[in-house]
C-alpha cells in the first residue's frame, strides 16, 4: 500500500512502567518552602493515557490544593514528566576517601 505524502508515522511514545524513577515539574515542598520545579518520584500506576507518580514530599495540584497521598497523574505526552537519567559510572567510582 502506497503511503500518502502528507502522512508521517507517529512519534515513538514515552513508555513508563511501574517502579520507574521519573522527574516531574510541579509545586512541592522543599526546605519548608513551597516551590515549583523538578522533583523525583516513582511511577506507581498506569492506565491507557496517564501515568501516576508518587513523591516522598508534599505536592500540590495546579489550583493549590495539597495532595494527601503524594500522587499526581500526568498524561504520557506531558512535558512535565521525564525519565530520570541514569547516573554515569564515573560518578559512582570509589575514591580513596571512601575506603
Amino acid at each position: 500500500m502506497k503511503r500518502s505524502s502528507f502522512m508521517r508515522p507517529p512519534e515513538p511514545e514515552k513508555r513508563y512502567e511501574v517502579g520507574d524513577r521519573v522527574e516531574a515539574y510541579c509545586d512541592h515542598d522543599k526546605n519548608g518552602q513551597r516551590v515549583k520545579g523538578w522533583i523525583k518520584g516513582t511511577v506507581v500506576s498506569l492506565d491507557e493515557k496517564n501515568v501516576a507518580v508518587q513523591f516522598r514530599t508534599t505536592v500540590y495540584l495546579t489550583d493549590g490544593w495539597m495532595v494527601p497521598d503524594h500522587i499526581l497523574w500526568f498524561p504520557f505526552e506531558s512535558e512535565n514528566i521525564r525519565p530520570v537519567k541514569p547516573r554515569s559510572r564515573s560518578a559512582e567510582q570509589v575514591t580513596p576517601d571512601m575506603l
